[in-house]
């Protein structure tokens, strides 16, 4: 295999794993925090992809700038959805275990209330734009510049949320909740005002990765429960409630699906994700980076 070839797959291997991680946050941010196992979370990929979509075809804004919007949306909605959902069950006082299976049946329940609303606004019919699909060449190799475009936005948004889990105050309340919950209230942290934002804020980066992700591919009310599914096998390859083990699970699992598809069938990508997934936490079943 030639030089250009292997930098050819390694790009577009780091150009999907960037998706994969942005995705992989939000999920990680809310079961890794709440032990929310939000099934849903990849509707919310889909709703912010058919957004983005909307935007740019019905009033010519443009695919970048609809982030703007659908992050601050998605954030806005996802406060309501806690208050009106997961605030209730936690001021019941559950325990863990109840509160995880009550908050499954309930993203089950978002689950098949926004792809049937995608089917009524949307249809089942594909949708899709072309956004800056011309070719740049580097070093031999030849890559989409929206593909490129929005792996560099992606890993952007992923790194700056890991800066500021790190640097500031309200990211501490957040690392302070994944250690010890308990503590972190004896310390004055608020409990339910975090969850409501950390939920908030895992939808708001699911939404985004949706509109970058319309970018690139043509949109069903269907194409989010794979995303879901991708996202919970990052999060596990990464360790639990770690982000920085996303960050780079995620651009492992880019790498190694695009060499597979390189070397194997298409078929054999998801084959080949669980194997690695497998092997992984063998040597370390909390994860690469899970404690």
């Amino acid at each position: 295999m030639s030089p250009s070839v292997v930098f050819d797959l390694l790009v577009a291997g780091l150009i999907t794993g960037g998706l994969y991680a942005l995705v992989a946050l939000g999920l990680n941010l809310q079961y890794g925090l709440m032990r929310v196992l939000n099934v849903a979370h990849g509707e919310f990929l889909m709703v912010g992809g058919y957004l983005t979509y909307t935007l740019h075809t019905a009033w010519g804004v443009n695919p970048l700038l609809t982030v703007l919007v659908t992050g601050p949306a998605a954030f806005a909605a996802g406060l309501g959805l806690h208050r009106l959902l997961y605030a209730r069950m936690l001021r019941a006082g559950e325990s863990p275990e109840h509160f995880a299976s009550q908050s499954l049946l309930l993203s089950f329940g978002l689950l098949f209330i926004l792809q049937n609303g995608a089917l009524l606004l949307w249809s089942s019919d594909l949708r899709g734009y072309s956004y800056l699909a011309e070719p740049l060449r580097f070093l031999g190799a030849v890559f989409p510049a929206n593909r490129l475009l929005a792996a560099a936005l992606a890993l952007l948004v992923s790194i700056g949320f890991y800066v500021f889990l790190r640097t500031t105050l309200a990211g501490t309340a957040i690392r302070a909740l994944m250690e010890d919950q308990e503590g972190a209230q004896l310390v004055g942290v608020d409990v339910r005002r975090v969850h409501a934002r950390c939920f908030a804020a895992g939808l708001a980066m699911a939404t985004v990765a949706g509109s970058l992700v319309s970018m690139l591919f043509e949109l069903t009310p269907f194409i989010g429960l794979p995303y879901t599914v991708t996202a919970l096998v990052v999060v596990i390859l990464g360790g639990l409630g770690n982000m920085l083990g996303s960050v780079l699970a995620g651009l492992l699992l880019g790498l190694v699906e695009t060499f597979s598809v390189q070397f194997a069938t298409f078929d054999l990508r998801v084959i080949v994700s669980y194997t690695v997934l497998t092997l992984v936490l063998l040597v370390r079943p909390s994860g690469l980076l899970g404690r």
